[in-house]
């Protein structure tokens, strides 16, 4: 079974589950999904390892930024 480019891997999908009830209303799923990708690279590529936890603080603060950044253009 091939992965497409935005799948996240195994250890991955409760954080991008946790996050989409969360931000259920705020960002579409997508979006969501794409946060904790860039999370994912983000933190590999900065400290050599992307945990979990890591991985979902580091999201959680780029969707709350977006948040706010969408919020202050309405």
């Amino acid at each position: 079974m091939s992965q497409t480019p935005d799948a996240a891997p195994r250890e991955f999908k409760p954080v991008a589950t946790r996050l989409r009830a969360e931000f259920e209303g705020v960002h579409p799923e997508s979006t969501v999904t794409r946060c904790v990708n860039a999370a994912r690279h983000g933190a590999q590529d900065v400290t050599g390892r992307a945990t979990p936890d890591l991985v979902e603080r580091i999201a959680r603060q780029h969707l709350k930024v977006l948040a706010l950044a969408f919020a202050e253009m309405r």
